[in-house]
């Protein structure tokens, strides 16, 4: 898929499991259990997908996965593969070593989604892209150092402490062109300041959606996350990004969902719901 002079690719670096509960809110059981079926400990499937992105001069990753450091406990708690680094062999699938990407962007620093900016090296933790910028949000970064008993379980110092002992951070301020063709919109509902990154030529564009919309039965209102810190200012966030993804026919890429990559909405009787799934093989849609 290409947008302006920027050619897009999915980069899946493997699948984990979270409880349905929590990924689900205040909706009941018997309602997502259709859709994202539990397993025996009710952890449902999710995907750990994060988007490249090239114009020949920039290599550019959005978001990163869960890594290869969880602690065994935790790995067995959320069902991650440490064993394989998934994320370095989809990229060399792609054609890509991890000294050629030249920028990161984290949404956020929850470990499913930083754990894989560091690695250890004989030893010590040092960024996964030796060469790389990693763009967080100031706002987030200070959250992140100082977490809530309710949020410090998704934060591990491990996964952001090094990018700014190796001079590789970048600090952004709230919203607007981050590169050429690559906009930030500043969410507040999940945690502070996630950074959700659109990228367009004008005509098309892509709205990467993090953990506004982590999986696409997230696009109903109501299923909201237990994990978000302010629930109902993610319900405005949605309710706000679903009527102009609507109106501009943006692609919506999906992160954690096993089965969906991207698609376009289309009108329902209920509001916005999920239409055109969108292809990263080609430009067709399906």
């Amino acid at each position: 898929m290409r947008i302006g002079s920027f050619e897009l690719a999915a980069i899946e670096t493997g699948q984990f499991g979270l409880d349905g509960g929590a990924m689900f809110g205040v909706v009941p059981k018997p309602l997502w259990e259709k859709v994202h079926p539990p397993d025996e400990r009710n952890r449902i499937t999710m995907a750990a997908r994060t988007l490249l992105l090239r114009d020949g001069t920039r290599t550019i990753l959005i978001d990163t996965g869960n890594g290869t450091k969880l602690p065994e406990k935790l790995a067995a708690i959320y069902r991650v593969d440490t064993g394989t680094d998934a994320l370095a062999a989809s990229l060399a699938a792609r054609g890509v070593t991890l000294e050629e990407v030249t920028d990161v962007i984290l949404t956020h620093l929850h470990f499913d989604h930083a754990g894989g900016a560091t690695r250890r090296v004989d030893g010590r933790l040092r960024p996964t892209f030796p060469h790389a910028r990693y763009y967080v949000q100031r706002a987030h970064w200070d959250a992140a150092l100082t977490p809530t008993e309710r949020d410090r379980a998704s934060f591990i110092p491990e996964d952001f402490l090094p990018l700014r002992d190796h001079g590789a951070l970048a600090f952004t301020d709230g919203e607007g062109e981050l590169l050429p063709g690559i906009r930030l919109r500043l969410l507040h509902g999940h945690t502070t300041a996630l950074q959700a990154p659109l990228i367009s030529d004008g005509t098309t564009t892509l709205f990467f959606c993090a953990d506004l919309f982590p999986l696409a039965s997230h696009l109903q209102l109501p299923w909201i996350m237990g994990y978000d810190l302010r629930p109902l200012v993610t319900l405005e966030e949605k309710r706000r990004v679903l009527t102009e993804a609507l109106e501009q026919q943006w692609i919506l890429f999906f992160e954690h969902d096993a089965s969906v990559v991207a698609g376009r909405l289309t009108a329902g009787e209920k509001g916005p719901m999920l239409g055109p799934l969108v292809s990263f093989e080609s430009a067709d849609e399906s």
